[in-house]
This record gives structure tokens, sequence and C-alpha cells, in this order.
């Protein structure tokens, strides 16, 4: 059986991806009393390879929303193995998107927005959440964007 937030991405056209391993000395994330803190993630193709790319270069605001979109999917797969079921979720508390952009690149909100946008989707008023969206100068592997997230449990 479906999560009602299953439904919902269903409805909206998207689905849970399998959720990434870590690759790395950490885990994918730590609960500690009602709070879940997901480690950030990284887009990968089809094959589990990292996808590359910078802001301002060679990836599109509009792609940099897509891989947003994406990461968050992917978070969210992670987040159900870790509690079971999503609709255990209360609330996104707060959302980091860190964009491997160029010096001059200033759209970073525009590329967050590819995962704000599901958490709203998904649970309109207690989806909206505290946020930060930031140029790096260089993210692990050359991806376009890392994303962590915390979330509240009912």
């Amino acid at each position: 059986k479906l999560s009602l937030i299953e439904e919902k991405l269903k409805e909206i056209g998207l689905e849970l991806p399998n959720p990434p391993n870590p690759a790395g000395n950490y885990v994918p994330a730590v609960v500690t009393g009602n709070l879940v803190f997901l480690s950030g993630q990284i887009p990968r193709d089809s094959d589990g390879n990292p996808i590359k790319g910078v802001l301002g270069d060679n990836c599109t605001v509009e792609e940099g929303y897509e891989i947003s979109r994406n990461i968050t999917l992917s978070i969210l797969s992670t987040l159900k193995t870790i509690i079971g079921d999503l609709d255990k979720i209360n609330r996104f508390v707060k959302l980091v998107c860190m964009i491997n952009a160029t010096q001059d690149f200033i759209q970073h909100p525009a590329v967050a927005n590819g995962a704000s946008d599901i958490l709203v989707a998904l649970l309109g008023e207690n989806g909206k959440h505290a946020r930060v969206a930031a140029g790096m100068g260089s993210l692990p592997a050359g991806v376009p964007v890392e994303i962590d997230l915390i979330v509240e449990l009912k």
C-alpha cells in the first residue's frame, strides 16, 4: 500500500527511485528525537554514476531545477527506508541546496525551487521549510547540486 505522500507523487507524475548507498564513512540519516537529519545527496544517472555539471557553464537553470527535483525524490526514498512510512512526516524543517556554480551565477533560488516545489506540493503548509540556496566553488565528483534535508516526524 502506498503512503498518502507516495499517492500525491504518483498524481503529479513522479515516483521514488531506489535509494542510493552511502559512498563514504557516514550514514544516510540520523534520527534523534522526532527529527531526521538526512545526509547530502548528489544526482546520479541510472547506472549510479554522478551527473556532472556547473550552473552558469554547462548546466542550465532548468536542468538544475530538474536535478534538484530528482535529488529530492532520492532523499524521500532514503527517508522511507529509514522511517518505513512517509506518512510519519509532520513537516519539512530545513533544506540546504548547494549549487556548483560559476562565480557570476546568481539564480541559486531557481535551482533550489526544484526541491522546494516538491516538498510544498506534498505537504502544503507543512511542506514550507527554512532553506539555504548557496553557490559553491565545487562539489563532490563535479556534480551541479547537493541537497540535504531535516524532517520532523509526527
